[in-house]
């Protein structure tokens, strides 16, 4: 395995950091699936260690796996749409560099945990639309499709309890459109898997039904699991990742194979 960094964006701090396992010529494997994880944070940092742990889990599955580090609140005023277009540029260089990093270019999935959910709903609902096209400078939406999404407790809409901070909002937003994910989902999102606890303290849940609820009426494949306790932040909800006790549950950990269960299903 080698890990690489790589700058996504020209004067920014965003990069991304894969984590490439080698062509396996005994067992055939020589195209793999590829994971963007876009961590949490509240748009100030992001854990690290945590973004590793869950990218060395998702290689152990099979996957050729990734984080980004997007631009930060205090590095751009407003802050969006840049890290949207940090996720857009990491797809297109995995797939202009898949034969060198041995990935399937029809098989990459974005995974958003907490506000890292926000910015990849926001992104499976707008990778096509003609506003994205022209900020990020893609015309081509099929270059940064992704084959599937999952959100961990997302934060889908600005207004359903996180942040209750108007002014920290404004400081993030540059369009209307970048407020209330649920609002923007259309025909051409793609598969997403979405998985919270009914208690979170932080991000209610009502962010992951409402977006839930849209992908159903778009007819968008969609998985939704809701476990009925748990902390905010939980991440693969194991020792790895567990920042206290309550983070450590055996019964939520569930979603890692639940989801992957799915995947295999979608991809």
């Amino acid at each position: 395995m080698k890990i690489i960094k790589k700058s996504v964006r020209e004067n920014s701090s965003a990069f991304m950091q894969g984590y490439i396992r080698n062509a396996d010529a005994e067992s055939g494997h020589f195209k793999y699936p590829a994971m963007i994880i876009v961590p949490g944070g509240s748009y100030t940092h992001i854990p690290v260690n945590q973004a590793e742990s869950f990218a060395l889990t998702y290689s152990a599955q099979g996957y050729q796996s990734f984080f980004l580090r997007y631009t930060f609140e205090s590095e751009a005023k407003p802050l969006m749409p840049n890290p949207l277009i940090e996720l857009a540029n990491t797809i297109k260089i995995i797939k202009e560099n898949a034969v060198n990093w041995n990935i399937d270019p029809e098989k990459i999935v974005i995974a958003g945990f907490s506000i890292g959910g926000h910015i990849v709903s926001l992104f499976n609902n707008l990778y096509d639309s003609e506003w994205f096209q022209k900020i990020s400078k893609i015309n081509n939406s099929e270059i940064i499709k992704p084959a599937a999404t999952i959100l961990g407790y997302p934060v889908i809409n600005l207004t359903l309890g996180f942040p209750n901070d108007n002014e920290k909002v404004a400081n993030w937003i540059d369009d209307k459109i970048e407020i209330k994910a649920d609002e923007s989902v259309s025909d051409t999102n793609v598969p997403t898997f979405i998985w919270a606890t009914t208690d979170d303290p932080v991000v209610p849940s009502i962010n992951s039904i409402k977006y839930a609820e849209q992908l159903n009426l778009h007819h968008i494949d969609n998985e939704l699991h809701l476990f009925h306790h748990g902390p905010h932040g939980m991440a693969l909800a194991n020792k790895l990742t567990a920042w206290k006790n309550a983070a450590n549950d055996q019964h939520v950990a569930k979603w890692f194979q639940l989801s992957n269960e799915w995947l295999n299903e979608i991809i």
